[in-house]
This record gives structure tokens, C-alpha cells and sequence, in this order.
């Protein structure tokens, strides 16, 4: 398929959670979905153990009962003491930009249903299996598995001209979720929701960002 002119940094520093610029109306082809999670399988997995499992979700019906379990959770966060406006510290120029990030989360949330694509990363073993590995290195190598995947994905997506959002509030619905889904819930985690849809424009920017040196260290915390 063809791809954007992008230089590897731009797409690696413009590849943005979008969400008040995806275009509800313009199917996604089968093939470019195909295309891109082909890119994605080329990202590490721990030992090489490939658990990895993918869920492309595109009927309107399971869409809407997804999106009914995201719009749920999405109320009880918005309210809560996680979200972008709540954080503490914020200047002036920060509560601006949280309230932008609020505010297009709110419009992803209330129009969820409306992309074309559903994107589920998933994986096996799940985390949350008891066994003699800590489970600190349980996580990191399980989830280490999966997220490089679903953002190589992401990455081939901004190149094709498509957009993402990688969100995680459906999870707190996880097994409502697998059953509507028919995923296995004991053997097989679902790590996030990414609605996909061709982006109106292609011309994103990078992010303002805080500086480098109030959190880079080296060899002394």
C-alpha cells in the first residue's frame, strides 16, 4: 500500500494518539490491516515465544457492545482521580494542554463505536497465572511481548496514513469483553484497545513534551 513521505524520525515523533481527527466514514481495508500487523510481527517477543494474539473487530454489533463497555469505564475515570486535568503540579500552559487531552478523550469515548476498526492486541501465558517467577519479571516480560507488536503496528498505521489511539479502560470489563469477543479469558490477555481509522489530514506534529534532564539519570539515580 502506499505510504506517507516520512522520514523514520518524523513518523517515530508524529505517530499520536488520535482521536478528534479519525475518519468514521472511510472503511479500512482488510489487506492494509493485514499489511501493517506483518510489520508488527517483526517486534521482539521474550525468548523469541511469539504468544501473541490478535483481534480485529469490524462488526458493527460487537463494536457498539464494546464500546458500551469503554464508555462506562471511560465515566467512572473522567470522574476519578486519574485523569489529565486531576494531576497535581500542573502550570497554567499544562492544565491547558491536560484539558485538550480530557476533552478529545471524552469525544474518543462517545464516538468509539464509529471506527471502522477495533484493534485488540493479545497475549498467552496472562499475567495475572500463578507460577515460581516473580511477578514483577512475569509482567515486564509478558507485556514486553505484546506492546512492541501493537506499536510497531501503530507505527506501520501513521506510514499507511492511518490513525490509532492504544487505550486501556475496556480492560477493567476484560472478561466481558472476552465473551462478547469469544477470547479464551483464562489462557489469553487482552493488553489494549486500538480504534483504527484513516486520519483526516496527515500532517500531525510531535507533542510538547517536559524536558530531558529532570528525568534522565546515569549510573546515580
Amino acid at each position: 500500500m502506499s505510504q506517507l513521505n516520512l522520514t523514520n524520525d518524523e513518523l517515530l515523533s508524529t505517530t499520536r494518539a488520535v482521536r478528534r481527527r479519525l475518519d468514521f466514514d472511510r472503511p479500512v481495508p482488510k489487506e492494509v490491516l493485514m499489511e501493517c500487523l506483518a510489520i508488527a510481527l517483526q517486534a521482539p517477543s521474550g525468548s523469541n515465544s511469539q504468544g501473541w494474539q490478535f483481534m480485529f473487530v469490524t462488526d458493527q454489533d460487537k463494536k457498539a457492545r464494546i464500546a458500551a463497555l469503554y464508555q462506562e469505564e471511560f465515566s467512572k475515570y473522567v470522574q476519578g482521580p486519574m485523569r489529565p486535568t486531576a494531576q497535581q503540579g500542573l502550570s497554567d500552559a499544562d492544565q491547558v494542554v491536560q484539558g485538550r487531552v480530557q476533552s478529545s478523550a471524552q469525544y474518543l469515548a462517545d464516538n468509539l463505536a464509529r471506527a471502522p476498526v477495533l484493534f485488540i492486541p493479545c497475549i498467552s501465558p496472562r499475567t495475572d497465572t500463578p507460577g515460581p517467577v516473580p511477578s514483577t519479571v512475569v509482567h515486564t516480560t509478558i507485556l514486553g511481548s505484546i506492546i512492541p507488536a501493537a506499536w510497531s503496528f501503530m507505527l506501520a498505521a501513521r506510514a499507511r496514513g492511518l490513525g490509532t489511539c492504544l487505550t486501556t479502560l475496556h480492560l477493567m470489563k476484560e472478561r466481558e469483553a472476552a465473551e462478547i469477543l469469544s477470547i479464551p479469558y483464562d489462557s489469553v490477555m487482552q493488553v489494549g484497545l486500538i480504534p483504527v481509522a484513516y486520519t483526516k489530514g496527515t500532517d500531525f506534529k510531535p507533542a510538547p513534551r517536559r524536558p530531558l534532564d529532570p528525568i534522565v539519570h546515569f549510573d546515580e539515580w
